[in-house]
């Protein structure tokens, strides 16, 4: 699995059984629970592929009033020593270094230094997993990184991740849409959230069959639009979008 890249995503949610029924509806995933030994966690599928995952949030975090929210999870070659150098750089460790149970792999819940987070990963096995197309519906097609200040902490994840400047976009008083560069591939973008945006934070766009479809299934199931579908450099269309617990999470397609 090779380092640097966004590689699972996680839903973290008040009530895992509606948010399954709301996402296999307007994405089209399918569902299997894992297995898991000690946690109920159910894998999103696009085919015989596990592409992201979705779990009760802990009532010790409900009870402190943690949102509904989506995770991705980076891969690195050594979770403890890169959560050390989330630190040397400014982040946070918001959960330290720990094995997943049912030997999955390690990881660590980290933060920028302007408190967006994100996950540390390392797989417990070397071969990467199948997955489909990338631009398959029901894959991740995007990360965006809301932050407080986008030009200001790109910084950290070049550090950290080497990730590199791709194409910036002028956005007028939000500053720059700054895409980064995975291995030499475009694979997100970094900006300065909006003023009335509440937190800094990740959002992560899923490839649909048809935006505005997607989002006719979302209304129907008690989801919100909050950015319009619009089209974007390169021919694709996006959405932003709510669901019914609150998480924050965008749809991409080809047509509209």
């Amino acid at each position: 699995m090779p380092a640097a890249h966004f590689v699972w995503y996680e839903l973290m949610t008040s009530d895992a059984a509606a948010a399954l029924a709301f996402y296999k509806h307007v994405v089209g995933w399918s569902a299997q629970d894992a297995g898991m030994p000690d946690a109920a966690y159910t894998l999103m599928m696009v085919g015989d592929a596990q592409v992201a995952g979705v779990m009760q949030t802990p009532a010790e975090l409900q009870a402190i009033g943690a949102p509904s929210a989506w995770s991705g999870y980076v891969a690195v070659d050594d979770v403890d020593a890169m959560a050390a150098r989330v630190l040397a750089a400014g982040g946070k460790v918001l959960r330290p270094p720990e094995d997943i149970p049912g030997d999955y792999g390690r990881f660590a819940v980290v933060a920028d230094p302007q408190n967006a987070s994100f996950m540390l990963f390392k797989p417990s096995r070397s071969e990467p997993p199948a997955l489909p197309p990338a631009d398959a519906p029901g894959t991740t097609g995007w990360r965006e990184l809301h932050a407080m200040d986008g030009t200001a902490v790109f910084g950290f994840y070049a550090t950290l991740f080497g990730w590199t400047k791709g194409e910036a976009m002028p956005m007028g008083p939000l500053g720059t849409y700054q895409l980064f560069e995975v291995d030499g591939v475009p694979s997100g973008a970094i900006m300065t959230k909006e003023p009335d945006a509440p937190t800094p934070g990740w959002r992560y766009y899923f490839n649909v069959d048809s935006v505005d479809a997607a989002i006719a299934r979302l209304g129907r199931l008690g989801g919100a639009v909050t950015m319009p579908p619009h089209e974007v450099p390169g021919g694709i269309w996006v959405a932003h979008a709510r669901d019914p617990q609150g998480a924050l999470f965008a749809l991409m397609s080809k047509t509209k």
